[in-house]
Order: structure tokens, then C-alpha cells, then sequence
């Protein structure tokens, strides 16, 4: 009865465990203004960030027939890039990103601060995004 018990535990436990990861990975901005997720499909991983509101847009190439300028990406190695979107990874299950501090997986690296969020790769290529600038490098 006792090693039943304690089986019964241990699976419960881990069903636990298996559930938090189900969650979203990556992070929101102590505004709320900027998300990011942290995406690992079978091929590479890849980081999204979104920010909601910005005071200046990005001019909407033509074969973008959806969202533009506020929707940046980027994979382990090479450039970042601006996305053409219709979805988001805003969510507000993401944990907070305390002003100061970094963030770190998979490769990437982002670091929040209250002039915006800035993330970059192996490469040191990324992207820095605020409300009043959005920038690739």
C-alpha cells in the first residue's frame, strides 16, 4: 500500500511538472507592452517579440498584406528580422522581466530595461524595441 502511494505521488507530481512547461516560454515587459516567446520546434529555435504599442511605425512593404513594423524574430545565428503578422505572442501567462534584469535561453539572450527591451544571438545580431524606436542590428 505504501509503495502505491508514493508511485501514485510521484506520478502526480511529475503530471505537475509536465503541466508548467505546457505554459508559454519567454517573457512580458513590466509595462505589458512588449512580449516575448521563446519557440523550439524540431528544426531551431526561435525567438518573437511583439510590442503592442509603438509611437512610430515601420512603412509596410507592399507584398505585406498584414500587420507590419511591430513583430521582430530571430533564430540562434544570422539577422533578425521584421515580420509581416497577423497573429501575436502577447500573453499574459509570459512572467515579468523585472527592469534591469536578463533574460537568457536557447541561445539568445534579451535584457529589459524602461527604454525598452533589446535581444540578441549567438551572432550578436538582434533587434531593440521600444515604444518610440524599433531597431534591427
Amino acid at each position: 500500500m505504501r509503495l502505491s502511494l508514493t508511485v501514485l505521488t510521484l506520478s502526480a507530481l511529475f503530471a505537475t511538472a509536465a503541466h508548467a512547461q505546457s505554459g508559454p516560454v519567454g517573457f512580458q515587459s513590466p509595462s505589458k507592452n512588449i512580449a516575448c516567446a521563446y519557440l523550439d520546434d524540431d528544426k531551431q529555435n526561435t525567438l518573437r517579440c511583439d510590442i503592442m504599442e509603438a509611437t512610430v511605425n515601420a512603412r509596410r512593404p507592399a507584398e505585406c498584406d498584414l500587420e507590419w513594423g511591430k513583430a521582430f524574430e530571430m533564430r540562434p545565428r544570422g539577422n533578425a528580422v521584421r515580420l509581416c503578422y497577423g497573429d501575436t505572442v502577447m500573453d499574459p501567462r509570459m512572467p515579468m522581466l523585472a527592469y534591469g534584469e536578463v533574460w537568457q535561453r536557447g541561445g539568445f539572450t534579451c535584457t529589459s530595461e524602461q527604454s525598452g527591451v533589446t535581444c540578441f544571438n549567438a551572432d550578436r545580431r538582434g533587434f531593440s524595441i521600444s515604444r518610440a524606436k524599433q531597431d534591427l542590428f
